[in-house]
């Protein structure tokens, strides 16, 4: 009784009919198995002995182990046929969904040589400076869609075109949609045409609290790591309606510029004695402009009608324009500073904090830090050596400034 139950269930077409669709699936593990175990694994010890870089990348982002999982969706498909009991509707059911998992496995094995297509790209020393990243990003979206689109119509067995149609009647809601996107991908053919921003560039976007190094420029986002190693992500079309500024020219150009002031007390701006004169001549700065700035004095002086003793008819030599003298000659003179870019040291309007004389000049280098270095150095000698020309620079009145004024005796 037992062995015949047994047999009738066997001989049961729907049992015939799920063992056989078991059977199929564990074809189709051990084939995926064999191919990863073996196949897979081949190709990735290759990969290690190549000394080539663009294997390593399609082995990084598992282009090959995706790929892989088109045999078991072709054996599927192949053996729906095969199935014992299987009437045409089962085979059309397995046939159908076997051939959507061969487009999704496809799309998705595309994707991953997209992406790799990347890094071998950025990888590429020639091609640094100008990122594709937001382009594969365009693709990949492209790729996704078009997958939907047919697997979709795969399994409900409709064209291809039905579906397409029905996007453009939704054209508002897709707009809608994908307005960041869209915004985004005409940025960055603006961004890529006009050569705005690449990788590595030091920009600045206070806005968005931006002021580093570009380190990903991307579809949708660029990435800025800020000085103090934090991150900020910029929308790319900001890139183009948002103003920036780009320091990468700076780079290009050489030389950084130095625009800063040394602030002069009023009250010690006065004429320079015989005494003082000779003394300052001793510089080896300022021996040539001394003696071409008393000869054109001199000439000056002697004119008919002037009065020697009348301080407001005759021309004398100031501390102040000496020492702006000195201050360009020494800018001159430092191997530091680029001698074929703009320098000059100028007088600025005076004002509450005393008589600014503004450096204006470029350095050698466009290094941070060594420009920091560059520019402390020259400032600080230019403090030091001011009381040499009876000069005191301009501060605020501190602790210890009242401090003095008021330990002082009284007259």
């Amino acid at each position: 009784m037992d062995g015949a139950w047994l047999s009738e269930i066997a001989g049961d077409p729907l049992v015939q009919l799920g063992q056989g669709l078991l059977a199929l699936a564990a074809i189709c593990w051990l084939a995926h198995w064999v191919t990863r175990r073996f196949l897979v694994v081949g190709i990735e010890r290759l990969v290690r002995r190549s000394e080539t870089g663009w294997d390593d990348a399609l082995h990084d982002e598992d282009v090959f182990g995706r790929l892989s999982g088109l045999i078991p969706a072709l054996l599927v498909w192949f053996g729906a046929a095969l199935i014992p009991d299987a009437n045409q509707t089962v085979q059309t059911v397995v046939s159908r969904v076997a051939f959507a998992a061969m487009v999704l496995v496809g799309s998705r094995s595309l994707m991953a040589l997209l992406t790799a297509t990347n890094v071998i790209y950025e990888n590429d020393q020639r091609h640094q400076n100008l990122s594709i990243k937001g382009y594969v990003q365009v693709v990949k979206i492209v790729v996704a869609v078009l997958a939907v689109i047919g697997i979709l119509s795969i399994l409900v067995d409709r064209s291809p075109v039905i579906f397409l149609s029905g996007l453009g009647a939704m054209t508002a809601v897709i707009l809608l949609i994908f307005r960041d996107t869209i915004l985004s991908l005409v940025a960055s053919l603006q961004i890529s045409g006009n050569d705005l921003v690449r990788v590595g560039d030091w920009i600045e976007m206070p806005q968005f609290g931006a002021d580093g190094d570009v380190i990903d420029v991307a579809l949708h986002t660029v990435k800025v790591q800020n000085w103090d190693k934090t991150i900020t992500t910029i929308p790319t079309h900001r890139l183009i309606s948002d103003p920036f500024k780009n320091w990468r020219f700076m780079s290009l150009s050489g030389g950084r510029r130095i625009k800063n002031s040394l602030h002069v007390d009023l009250g010690s701006v006065r004429f320079l004695e015989s005494k003082e004169i000779e003394e300052l001549s001793r510089f080896v700065l300022l021996r040539d402009y001394i003696e071409r700035k008393r000869a054109e004095l001199r000439e000056h002086n002697q004119r008919p009608g002037l009065d020697p003793s009348v301080d407001a008819d005759i021309r004398r030599l100031t501390n102040l324009g000496t020492f702006r003298a000195y201050m360009e000659l020494y800018l001159r003179a430092n191997k530091e500073i680029h001698p074929d870019m703009t320098l000059m040291v100028r007088q600025l309007a005076s004002g509450p904090t005393g008589i600014p004389l503004e450096v204006y000049c470029f350095t050698r280098t466009t290094d941070w830090a060594a420009y920091e270095g560059i520019l402390a150095d020259l400032f600080e000698h230019f403090l030091a050596i001011a009381p040499r020309f009876g000069l005191r620079a301009f501060q605020q009145p501190a602790g210890a400034d009242l401090a003095s004024l008021h330990d002082s005796p009284t007259p």
